[in-house]
């Protein structure tokens, strides 16, 4: 068993090029993540550091590699905000991304922001509260994007709670391309990253934003995704530091919206297409998911929490309403188990939404201009 000693008195080893002071003497260290053999931590630099800590970086992952016990490390090097006053009362984004101010970037975009080779469009699926089903429409989502033909991944943001290895039934680990690139996993011919992969389920990650990032960041440059048409991210929900600096950081085609109909999660609805629009997102609609309930035993219908709110929340902000996808235990069932409706049941009422949504989604991205509103498949419990 690897213990954080090992690893910090390997690390001891490590001197900085300036000073000759130990690594672990210079403060720079986050804590020491240990899931079984994989070692986790960050090295804190300024973003004018970055070529001359690269080789420190290096040193650091080989001294954790040679540690017994130690099947993979993952060092990062991360930039933490600069301490300069802010002019606003907002805290100042990080120092490695472009400032933001009035919603619109004060200089170039940073190298962070450019395109990712062999992915066309890359797109995020948000939310501005957790609990709306925002994973489950980003598994789901994806899968329609494949089934209607386009080539995809999918990419698990929310580092602090991925579900994307349960929702695909995926197991184990990535494997190592050459050097840091990782080799994605695959499920129902859908490319799969998450930090799930790496650690344990039950396993906390207590990390600071910085970290987060750039932990992101990695999963998102460092992975031989190949040739892909579209590329689902899973946003993290809110509207906070690792979300903005995800909008800033990564070339985003558009975004995805998902809401369930009633006002509190609205609210949150609209900060989300708030955040994007301030970074130059384009909103590519909004979903209403949970939309209504079907009794299977007498084929009711309930509005558990209200009905069509998204709806009119889109037509208000000028967005595309993508569809309402309805609370049925068939979906939860099979997400639960790993066998996602669109893959598992393509036929069933529910897929068609996904499909429906999707095609419109790639018709916004793909700028046929074909995104008239269909009506969704009702829904019959036979």
């Amino acid at each position: 068993m690897v213990t954080r000693e090992e690893v910090a008195r390997a690390l001891e080893q490590v001197k900085l090029p300036a000073s000759g002071q130990t690594l672990t003497a210079s403060g720079r260290l986050s804590d020491i993540l240990v899931n079984g053999d994989k070692v986790m931590v960050a090295i804190a630099i300024d973003p004018t550091e970055a070529a001359a800590m690269e080789p420190v970086r290096a040193a650091a992952q080989s001294a954790i590699g040679g540690v017994p016990g130690v099947g993979q490390a993952l060092v990062s090097l991360t930039a933490d905000r600069p301490s300069g006053p802010a002019t606003t009362g907002m805290r100042p984004p990080p120092s490695t991304q472009p400032h933001v101010a009035a919603g619109r970037p004060s200089q170039p975009p940073s190298p962070k922001a450019a395109t990712i080779p062999g992915v066309r469009h890359v797109i995020a699926v948000a939310s501005g509260k957790g609990g709306v089903g925002k994973s489950t429409t980003a598994c789901n989502l994806a899968l329609a994007l494949a089934a209607n033909g386009q080539r995809v991944g999918i990419l698990d943001a929310d580092i602090y709670g991925p579900s994307l290895p349960k929702l695909f039934g995926l197991h184990g680990k990535p494997r190592v391309v050459s050097g840091r690139t990782l080799a994605p996993l695959e499920g129902y011919g859908v490319k799969v990253m998450s930090i799930g992969f790496m650690v344990e389920e039950e396993t906390p990650m207590i990390w600071r934003g910085p970290m987060v990032m750039s932990a992101i960041t990695q999963m998102l440059r460092e992975v031989a995704w190949g040739e892909l048409d579209v590329l689902v991210v899973d946003m993290p929900p809110g509207t906070g530091d690792a979300q903005l600096t995800m909008a800033q950081a990564t070339p985003l085609a558009g975004a995805v919206i998902v809401s369930t109909p009633q006002d509190l999660a609205l609210i949150d609805a609209r900060r989300g297409v708030a955040m994007f629009r301030k970074t130059e997102v384009p909103i590519l609609g909004i979903v209403e998911n949970m939309s209504y309930f079907i009794a299977p035993d007498t084929g009711n219908r309930y509005d558990i929490f209200g009905h069509g709110g998204a709806r009119k929340e889109a037509a208000r902000l000028g967005v595309p309403f993508l569809g309402e996808v309805p609370l049925d235990m068939a979906l939860r069932e099979r997400s639960d188990s790993g066998r996602p409706i669109v893959a598992t049941d393509p036929s069933s009422p529910h897929s068609l939404v996904y499909r429906e949504v999707a095609r419109q989604v790639w018709a916004s991205l793909s700028g046929t201009g074909d995104v008239t509103i269909k009506p969704p498949p009702a829904i019959v419990i036979e």
